[in-house]
């Protein structure tokens, strides 16, 4: 088995339950409408979180190409789509026993949640980085400067916890998105 396919398995594995617990979490709102009250900006996190997934799985196609891998690269893969998995999980936790609804538990979780957001931006770049210099370089200034204005967002939502600021953000984190998958990739 090649260092690619090997590598392609486990990513595809937690992929796959990082889609599963977000998909889970949300059907569960539908099933049990009454039992956890839904936070529509929760749900909005939710949706901004499946497009980094499949966002995610459609980028890392570029692993492919790299002929020597180092621990190191396959470890920071790893631990990238493991930052996903973790934030899915936070987003729909086992039981909400302690909080009156999504809304009281996400905005008691956003130092967490925006914590991991925000490293997983770091983890992107060096995701990219390793797949080498020329490929990070034809995405030209956007991508650095996306990365890096997206991880100061995260930092401040960590401290901020006005609904307004958490919907504005959600909101152009999902548009910006949007818009930088269907520049990115219906071009190829």
């Amino acid at each position: 088995m090649d260092p690619y396919t090997h590598i392609k398995v486990i990513l595809g594995i937690l992929l796959g339950l990082s889609i599963r617990h977000l998909l889970n979490g949300a059907v569960k709102l539908v099933q049990h409408p009454g039992r956890n009250q839904a936070y529509w900006i929760h749900l909005s996190w939710t949706i901004y979180l499946f497009l980094l997934l499949i966002h995610f799985w459609w980028w890392e196609f570029h692993l492919v190409e790299i002929k020597h891998w180092l621990f190191t690269d396959y470890f920071l893969v790893i631990l990238y789509i493991i930052v996903y998995y973790v934030l899915c999980a936070l987003l729909y936790p086992d039981d909400l026993k302690d909080y009156s609804g999504f809304r009281q538990y996400f905005y008691s979780r956003r130092q967490w949640f925006f914590g991991l957001l925000g490293a997983s931006y770091v983890l992107d770049t060096v995701d990219t980085l390793i797949k080498g210099r020329a490929y990070f370089l034809h995405f030209g200034p956007e991508y650095p400067l996306r990365n890096v204005l997206h991880f100061i967002l995260c930092i401040v939502a960590m401290k901020v916890s006005s609904p307004r600021f958490h919907a504005v953000l959600v909101s152009l984190f999902i548009l910006y998105e949007v818009s930088y998958i269907l520049r990115l990739f219906l071009a190829e």
